[in-house]
């Protein structure tokens, strides 16, 4: 096999984790928060409002890992008619500018999801404690948004051909 198709393969595989790790990550947070969230409704069909930011918070993770994903299919041109065949060590190096994001992103999707479905039952019982349980939820972002600076400042600092 040509190292140069390897290389590729090992950057689309950099991408791919990206935005299946994050948005795994994400499916399972919005998933736990959902799950309180619809607990709380089945009781106060009005709590919808306090609650649908909670359940949604989780999901940025998802939208991180896809644009590092997206920044990778463009590094590489596979939406254009030129594609880049990175080396082998090139091909590792995105790869590895992609776990930053891939391995934050689903960690703290998970436990931000915990986070918030923690903070659904503040919100049920307390409604105008619902925005204090929302920045809990926030903090844990902080460290999805340090892998996503993480990825891309790596990204950028690799040069192709």
């Amino acid at each position: 096999m040509d190292l140069n198709l390897l290389g590729l393969a090992i950057s689309i595989l950099g991408g791919a984790l990206a935005v299946g790790l994050a948005g795994g990550g994400s499916a399972i947070g919005v998933g736990l928060a959902g799950q309180a969230a619809s607990g709380v409704l089945a009781e106060d069909p009005d709590k919808f409002g306090s609650t649908l930011l909670l359940v949604a918070l989780p999901g940025t993770q998802g939208i991180y890992g896809f644009l590092v994903g997206f920044l990778v299919i463009m590094k590489l041109g596979l939406l254009g008619s030129q594609i880049i065949f990175p080396s082998l060590f090139q091909g590792l190096q995105i790869l590895g500018a992609c776990l930053p994001i891939a391995l934050a992103g689903f960690i703290s999707a998970v436990h931000q999801g915990k986070v918030c479905a923690a903070g659904v039952g503040v919100a049920a019982k307390n409604p105008a404690a619902g925005m204090k349980a929302l920045v809990y939820g926030a903090l844990v972002e902080t460290y999805a948004i340090l892998g996503l600076v993480a990825s891309i400042f790596f990204l950028q600092g690799i040069k192709l051909q």
